[in-house]
């Protein structure tokens, strides 16, 4: 009975965990660039009295072995990094990555860091920003009084000066791509951090070698799925309420036994 009710209190918590994530996913169902994420399980040790291919006989061996598991465990939350849809703003300075690859931006400690959130703004000095004052590694910096600015796919960085009818190059945006992007920390703000399972930064040119185009004028919405999560959310339920009642009849059966034997 113990190890009953042990097994069910496992289930309960790793359904409650999945429920946090969910309910994380569903909360940014609108940030910008937002990855939605997935709860792994995993079984926990089991216990095997007797093993599968043990002697039963003088000649003969047990063809499956009797063992019993002891619950799960949630292993980790993967994060799903599907293209998210992409929402027309027709601002000049939104930019959207469409394909695999993140922009680069230097933290206040002088780090990287890294963003699918391209709603670049200008800082006082006119550099290209994020909305939290963040500079893009490259530095971009649009001159003062310009009356338009041009981002090509390739990230190349244009700007129309007043008086002038040829626009002038200032720089170019570039991609950066990680073998396994959901090995990045997330950090909040929308950002991500490198870490040993994500691999090095791959910083190139957007459209080339793997990464991913840049649309002008646009934004990348969050990934998740109302429908996907509020199903996912009634599954995780009824899988709770199937443990607890596990939970429930395993008192009972410990009640019957005490009261009658």
């Amino acid at each position: 009975m113990l190890r009953t009710l042990w097994t069910a209190a496992k289930g309960m918590q790793a359904q409650t965990l999945t429920i946090d994530v969910i309910s994380n996913n569903l909360a940014n169902v609108n940030t910008t660039g937002f990855k939605r994420d997935r709860a792994a399980f995993v079984t926990l040790m089991y216990q095997d009295p007797r093993q599968a291919g043990t002697p039963s006989g003088a000649d003969n061996q047990y063809a499956t072995g009797l063992g019993t598991g002891t619950g799960v465990r949630v292993q980790g939350t993967e994060r799903i990094h599907t293209q998210g849809s992409l929402l027309q703003t027709e601002n000049a300075l939104d930019v959207a990555i469409e394909g695999e690859g993140f922009f680069a931006v230097q933290m206040p400690d002088g780090r990287p860091a890294y963003t699918r959130d391209g709603a670049f703004k200008l800082s006082a000095n006119g550099e290209l920003v994020t909305s939290a004052g963040l500079r893009l590694v490259q530095g971009i910096t649009i001159p003062e009084g310009a009356q338009s600015v041009t981002i090509a796919p390739d990230g190349t960085v244009s700007a129309t000066l007043q008086g002038e009818t040829a626009a002038v190059e200032v720089g170019q945006i570039q991609v950066t791509r990680f073998l396994n992007p959901a090995g990045l920390e997330p950090r909040g703000d929308n950002l991500y951090a490198e870490t040993a399972a994500s691999g090095t930064a791959q910083a190139g040119t957007a459209g080339l070698d793997g990464a991913g185009n840049l649309r002008q004028g646009a934004l990348e919405g969050s990934n998740v799925s109302t429908v996907q999560e509020l199903v996912d959310m009634i599954e995780t339920q009824r899988a709770y309420e199937v443990n607890a009642k596990v939970i429930n009849a395993a008192d009972e059966m410990a009640q019957y036994v005490t009261q009658n034997v």
